[in-house]
């Protein structure tokens, strides 16, 4: 059993070790430069990005889930950030378009920069990770079933941008704690 644990841990690192940690910092100034922020992601990628736009939250963000009954529009100043690991969902797709019609920046993660999604951004962060898209047949490099790996390293990924994002905005983890909820 500890060969699996060990197995997923060392994929994660080869695909930390192919990240591009210069447009990671790309990305995090699209965050720090927009008035709103609206994530999408779908099925467990959505689980990711929602627990990013929480931290965004906590440090004083003003940041909205797409399909959240208070999500606002998005226009002018804000950035739509979805999360496309195949490269292309038809529902990403569709709020992709609608956000750029708005005048909205958009920031792309997936793991494959040539699928249709990539087009609508203005940036792409390019996460080399197995997806759905390639995970069966000879193209299979994972351990892990499906997107596993993507939705992994997304986790990890959100979790270091919020580091680097502290450091860029000067926030504290105390300010964070004091934004977090105690409905809880």
């Amino acid at each position: 059993m500890t060969s699996l644990y060990s197995g997923a841990l060392r994929e994660l690192g080869v695909v930390f070790d192919a990240l591009n940690d210069g447009d990671v910092d790309k990305a995090l100034q699209l965050v720090a430069d927009a008035k709103k922020i609206v994530v999408f992601g779908g099925g467990r990628e959505r689980l990711q990005i929602m627990g990013f736009a929480m931290r965004l939250y906590h440090m004083g963000l003003d940041v909205s889930v797409e399909g959240e009954m208070t999500t606002p529009p998005v226009g002018n100043g804000d950035l739509f950030i979805a999360t496309v690991g195949p490269g292309e969902i038809s529902t990403a797709c569709a709020l992709l378009s609608i956000a750029r019609a708005a005048g909205a920046k958009i920031l792309v993660l997936t793991a494959q920069p040539g699928g249709k999604a990539a087009t609508y951004a203005d940036f792409v962060l390019h996460l080399p990770a197995q997806t759905m898209a390639d995970d069966q047949g000879d193209s299979v490099t994972s351990v892990l079933p499906m997107g596993s790996l993507y939705e992994g390293a997304l986790f990890v990924l959100f979790e270091v941008m919020v580091l680097k994002l502290m450091v860029k905005l000067n926030i504290s983890g105390e300010a964070m704690r004091a934004n977090h909820t105690n409905m809880e």
